[in-house]
């Protein structure tokens, strides 16, 4: 079992190309590989490039560098939404950190997952229990209920692909969970126990068995309607109105049909946005038409995109070369955020 998942390994990092964290051109900020805003305080910011973690607590001004606390890169970060001083780290060869201090100690948290996970892609934490959250990884979806200090397999019914690359939740129903894997979606309505596939409109027929037929690179729910959600794949944009019954293409307008990035304003379901190599592109009405939004960025390989959880104009992309951007017009314009370091800052423990 554990050789055939390092095989499906190596064949999704094959297959994924502009989502691997490659060496920067010597520089560590060129790679952004997730960004994680504090829920209340839009001051505070981590952000994982490939050889660290940053925090800035002014904004963007400076920052604090936090080094490698392993020899492994740090693929995504997220912050607690209700003890934002927890912060947790996914890296590529050793699983889950936890700091508990907003940063400044990083301890593994890996019982149940190190003997099988290289590689963390994402975290959905539980909103009415932060510590019960999944995570996504290359051998499947795991599930802690204390706060990372253990962790088990949740993979009933999810047999033919084990490389999962994203997670999504229901706002409204946490026990409705998406899954985005190299061979389509999954879908769970009972907190991850059993899973069943939902490719009706991702995948043809034709090629449904086919092996890493289409990769979901990304998945969000509407959090007005969550019987809608969309996906972003290495070919398009789909959308479901029906929690994943069936699918239907959407934005076959965009420059690009790999999607690396996705976001929905919180209250108006119609403003998208998505993020892949040929840059941010916005769409005022529901994926129908689509705008490039690509004033002042450096390179157009964006590797991630967030939105300010209290100001939905405020935005961060991530690229793949020219390290982060920054805009506060709905991605009208963007400013480079430079990742600049604060060595006066004394380590203390902060939110």
């Amino acid at each position: 079992m554990i050789r055939r998942r390092r095989t499906q390994q190596t064949a999704w990092l094959a297959v994924l190309p502009s989502l691997i964290l490659l060496p920067a051109c010597g520089q560590s900020s060129d790679t952004i590989a997730s960004i994680a805003l504090h829920p209340t305080n839009p001051n505070i910011q981590y952000v994982s490039t490939n050889d660290a973690v940053y925090k800035t607590r002014d904004g963007g001004q400076t920052w604090e560098k936090f080094p490698a606390f392993s020899a492994r890169r740090v693929t995504t970060v997220a912050v607690d939404p209700r003890l934002p001083a927890t912060i947790y780290a996914g890296t590529m060869g050793d699983a889950v950190y936890k700091s508990p201090d907003g940063g400044q100690r990083w301890l593994p948290h890996n019982v149940g997952l190190k003997e099988h996970v290289s590689y963390v892609n994402q975290f959905v934490f539980d909103p009415n229990r932060t510590e019960t959250i999944y995570a996504a990884t290359t051998v499947g979806v795991f599930r802690t209920t204390d706060g990372g200090r253990s962790w088990e397999e949740q993979m009933a019914g999810m047999k033919e692909v084990h490389i999962v690359v994203a997670l999504a939740m229901n706002p409204k129903d946490p026990r409705v969970l998406y899954a985005g894997t190299t061979g389509g979606a999954y879908r769970s309505r009972d907190g991850a126990a059993t899973w069943q596939k939902v490719n009706n409109g991702l995948i043809p027929a034709e090629i449904l068995e086919a092996s890493l037929s289409l990769g979901v690179n990304t998945l969000v729910v509407d959090p007005v309607n969550p019987d809608t959600v969309y996906a972003g794949t290495t070919n398009g944009l789909f959308k479901t109105r029906n929690q994943a019954d069936s699918w239907e293409r959407i934005g076959q307008s965009l420059p690009d049909q790999f999607i690396s990035g996705l976001l929905i304003h919180p209250t108006q379901s119609t403003v998208l946005y998505v993020g892949g190599r040929a840059g941010v592109q916005k769409s005022m009405d529901g994926g129908q038409t689509w705008q490039a939004m690509n004033k002042g960025l450096k390179t157009l390989n964006i590797r991630t995109i967030v939105m300010n959880p209290r100001d939905p104009q405020i935005l961060y992309a991530g690229t793949n070369g020219s390290g982060l951007y920054r805009s506060t017009d709905g991605a009208a314009s963007w400013t480079p955020v430079p990742l600049t370091v604060n060595t006066s800052i004394s380590p203390r423990a902060q939110g």
